[in-house]
């Protein structure tokens, strides 16, 4: 780290004192004259037909502007999620968006909402995965079969392979297979077999701020300017052009501070407010209530993973069969096939076979949520590789270094693995203190689990621009979200290549009309992405600044050097000039030079995986079945940390999300296809006191060959293993092995008594 002069110091995020005083604007503090508020009324049925819609009483407010249905929009085929505006004769989930009303205020809204009647005729409806692949299942989608809406693609969580939609059947929307070797002869040579069904929960994005919108029409070109909470401003762009039927160009999408995404904040309702803003010509606003956010946005649905893994008894696995089976809500998203691909990723298992289906049923459509499908995939093979390791009676840490992929093995998929630091993560962790201490730990009582986990990265092309101002900043202009700090060390990797102070660099994030390009903030690709376009603009601009000093001093430029806050000639520090000079000199009447003006442009170099192992020390209460956390070890290759306070606060923060799954959270839905955790009364988010005792982070660092400096995305992999961990550990203190998320009290209870009473039969 001594080759840099700012990288790899922990830096305080440019925001972060805006954020605590209150001095952020998020999208609720955006006011338009004339603004009209928007309030949804939803299904209370999964399945039914709509016989009629009733808004005399709603209209009778005379704050009320309008109630819109499907028969007030155009009728638009619901290719996929985005698209589907209003239910127009059924609905196909409880919750699902039925009209909207608009008012001149936010709780005549909300009053009128109530007053709409809706009378519906209920129908079958399929909730569970075995409920719709059932032979006389109701069918989502009878007689049209629509598309995804592109979220796994921008987050790197694509299977890889084409799969089969046109030919499946019910509803089963797509079905990947991935197969290599012999099966059965991989079984055959196997002298321990570990074969389990594991399952796990819905789960909720839940960040703090709810998905939000603002809309204006522009009367004179159709198009709109949107304001919004959102992961991705170009995205959004793009789903509301193609809705209005517009260029993309006359839509303005202005990107807020976004008080959360985890994945979740992509496109659904902007493109149906912009289509009332435009119906009404005035501006709508529409912010979510946490009960509507939580019943009819994007969460993260259950899955069934069927695992067979065999192993030598020297350790080596010979062969890993699965079906995987994703409940993906009301809508497709290839990702269940990318859940298959993770499920037989990380080790050398010469012989797979492996099947992933995803499954519609009557719910609302799935969406990305950090690290989409990793944590499933992580829970049930990294469970069964702790099961093999305990009747091998083979050290766990042991057993994973040994069958762990190297750089050129074969994936899943088909491909080969690029270069990765799975093997010096596993070693970090095993020389960590808190494993070779593990006895110690036993010995109290405790158990202690680990598990390992990979993200292959995504990427996507992406662009940004450096200017010298005339106070001697340097303006970073980029159409790239901040969700995590990435300005921060934007300002890092732009002063670094400068050669400034980082307070002297100013990131600008532009709306769509004024930015350069850039992908959604999702995948662990931000950085890895837009950092290589930011140091070459800023190397530009850098070039062009010591052009002008050079010819200022008749020097070459090679002969130069930037030093706090001025050029100057090497060795002469008194020859020096102010970069606010030299940029006074770009921007003067009748001057000679032009404006330093950098321009940076990347493209896919490929992706650049980054694993996470993790350790988990908990604590059982056999008599309630209560899990607590006592410690929990976070070692993860970042490539290179720009940012180690950041980046330690992205692993410490998806481990926390982990813990959710593995202990909280559920996203429940009884019989009737009704949420039953639809408020944060039900739904449990991890508090404070909740937290691990102790949580500790450990950077390793094996640069990338593509990303700025060698970094690598940190926001995926933190979240992927912990789960998995968490339930070895608990096997561990218990001998009980759990194979159902979340791990509550009662099914840890439930479990513990299961096996003494067939330890005594």
């Amino acid at each position: 780290m001594s080759d840099f002069n700012v990288v790899g110091k922990s830096t305080p995020i440019i925001d972060g004192r805006a954020k605590l005083t209150g001095a952020t604007q998020y999208l609720p503090d955006v006011e338009l004259p004339r603004t009209l508020h928007a309030r949804f009324v939803t299904s209370i049925y999964p399945h039914a037909k709509i016989i009629k819609i009733d808004s005399v009483a709603a209209l009778q407010n005379i704050d009320v502007v309008a109630v819109i249905t499907a028969a007030d929009l155009p009728n638009i085929t619901p290719d996929d999620r985005t698209r589907l505006l209003l239910a127009r004769d059924r609905v196909m989930y409880a919750g699902q968006p039925v009209a909207v009303v608009v008012a001149a205020s936010e709780a005549a809204a909300q009053d009128a909402a109530a007053a709409v009647s809706v009378d519906y005729d209920p129908l079958p409806a399929a909730i569970t995965i075995e409920q719709a692949l059932a032979d006389d299942a109701p069918l989502v989608w009878p007689d049209f079969k629509p598309g995804t809406a592109g979220d796994a693609g921008t987050h790197g969580a694509d299977a890889g392979a084409d799969g089969d939609s046109a030919g499946t059947r019910g509803n089963v929307s797509k079905r990947d297979h991935f197969a290599r070797g012999d099966i059965e002869s991989g079984f055959a040579a196997a002298d321990v077999i570990v074969e389990r069904t594991f399952r796990t929960q819905g789960v909720h994005q839940n960040y703090l701020e709810t998905h939000g919108m603002l809309v204006q029409h522009d009367s004179a070109t159709g198009g709109a300017t949107v304001w919004c909470s959102t992961q991705g401003t170009f995205g959004v762009r793009e789903r509301v052009a193609a809705l209005l039927e517009v260029p993309e160009s006359d839509v303005r999408v202005i990107g807020m501070a976004v008080g959360g995404g985890f994945g979740g904040k992509f496109p659904i309702f902007e493109g149906l407010i912009a289509l009332i803003a435009r119906k009404l010509d005035r501006p709508v606003r529409m912010v979510l209530a946490r009960s509507e956010d939580l019943a009819t946005t994007n969460p993260m649905h259950p899955a069934r993973l069927q695992v067979k893994l065999g192993a030598k008894s020297d350790g080596a696995f010979t062969a890993l069969q699965a079906r995987v089976d994703f409940d993906t809500g009301s809508f497709p998203t290839e990702m269940g096939g990318f859940m298959g691909v993770l499920l037989a990723n990380n080790y050398r298992i010469p012989n797979i076979d492996v099947e992933a289906r995803e499954i519609l049923t009557f719910k609302t459509g799935v969406g990305a949520y950090r690290a989409p499908t990793a944590p499933q995939a992580a829970f049930a093979i990294e469970s069964a590789i702790d099961e093999v390791a305990a009747r091998l009676q083979a050290d766990p840490l042991a057993l994973r270094k040994l069958n762990a992929v190297r750089a050129g093995d074969p994936m899943t998929n088909g491909g080969a693995w690029p270069a990765m630091g799975m093997h010096e993560v596993l070693q970090a962790l095993e020389a960590h203190p808190a494993w070779q201490e593990r006895a110690a730990a036993q010995a109290a009582g405790r158990g202690v689990g680990v598990a390992i986990a990979g993200w292959p990265g995504g990427t996507q092309p992406a662009a940004a621009v450096c200017a010298l101002e005339r106070d001697g900043t340097l303006h970073v202009v980029v159409g790239a979200v901040d969700l995590t700090g990435t300005h921060t060390t934007f300002a890092l990797l732009a002063a670094e290549t400068f050669g400034m102070e980082p307070e002297r660099v100013r990131v600008v994030m532009g709306d769509t009309a004024t930015a350069p390009f850039a992908g959604e903030a999702g995948g662990s690709k931000i950085t890895y992405t837009v950092g290589p376009a930011i140091m070459q603009a800023a190397a530009e601009a850098r070039r062009q600044t010591l052009e002008i000093a050079a010819e200022e001093f008749e020097a070459d430029p090679d002969d130069l050097e930037i030093v706090d806050g001025a050029v100057r000639v090497r060795g002469v520090p008194d020859r020096s000039i102010e970069l606010q000079t030299i940029a006074a000199k770009t921007m003067q009447f009748g001057g000679k030079y032009a404006p330093i003006f950098g321009r940076g442009r990347n493209a896919d170099p490929g992706g650049s995986p980054t694993f996470c192992a993790q350790l988990a020390e908990v604590y059982v209460d056999r008599e309630t079945g209560a899990v607590s956390v006592e410690r929990l070890v976070v070692v993860q290759d970042v490539g290179r940390a720009i940012n180690p306070s950041a980046v330690r606060g992205q692993m410490a923060g998806g481990a926390l999300q982990g813990v959710g799954w593995a202990l909280y959270e559920n996203l429940a839905y009884d019989a009737a296809g009704q949420l039953m955790s639809g408020t944060w009364m039900d739904y449990v988010v991890p508090h404070a006191h909740q937290a691990p005792a102790q949580i500790e982070t450990e950077i390793v660092e094996v640069p990338s060959e593509f990303g700025p400096l060698g970094a690598k995305g940190v926001g995926e992999p933190p979240i992927i293993p912990t789960a998995a961990a968490i339930a070895n550990a608990i096997a561990n203190a218990t001998g009980v092995r759990m194979t159902e998320l979340p791990m509550t009290p009662p099914k840890v209870q439930a479990a513990l008594a299961d096996s003494e009473r067939s330890k005594r039969t």
